[in-house]
């Protein structure tokens, strides 16, 4: 899972935000899909220079990450290498476009986690609002801090809100 950290738990909720207020989402679109929209955070891009990127290759997200080289020189590959700079790992890219990191699918109740589906708004949405849960969990232990939200807290905190 990602390093935890302030600048990508930010990152994050700001994607959270955006696409809980009616931010573009279209999961077929390179920019505007779970990882472009997060994207759209991270580097400052808009959902269509994203996707104009993502257009000078072949392939979805996941064939992209796989193709993946930080020296090429092709546009996508400099965005996934500033998206990596936030201490994103090439499996968190690749989890959060299908929603399938099992660290975070276990936070998740298995009721709504078996219903989880890669191209819906609301399940995105929940996906990383427990993925930043469980980043900020990790970045105050990092920091020496004690979270002293009961399991049951933590959940509802994360997935209720």
């Amino acid at each position: 899972m990602a390093k935890a950290n302030p600048e990508l738990i930010a990152a994050l909720e700001k994607t959270i935000t955006k696409l809980s207020n009616g931010a573009a989402y279209q999961w077929g679109h390179m920019g505007a899909c779970n990882c472009g929209n997060l994207a759209q955070e991270l580097t400052q891009l808009s959902k269509a220079e994203i996707h104009q990127f993502a257009m000078q290759r072949y392939g979805d997200w996941n064939e992209q990450i796989l193709d993946y080289c930080p020296t090429s020189g092709y546009p996508m590959d400099m965005m996934i290498s500033k998206m990596l700079n936030y201490g994103l790992t090439l499996d968190d890219l690749a989890h959060l476009e299908r929603l399938s990191d099992p660290e975070i699918l276990k936070s998740i109740p298995k009721e709504k986690r078996d219903q989880l589906n890669k191209n819906s708004r609301e399940d995105v949405v929940l996906y990383m609002k427990v993925w930043a849960s469980l980043l900020r969990e990790k970045w105050l232990i990092q920091q020496g801090s004690e979270v002293n939200l009961s399991p049951e807290k933590k959940l509802k905190s994360a997935v209720l809100v």
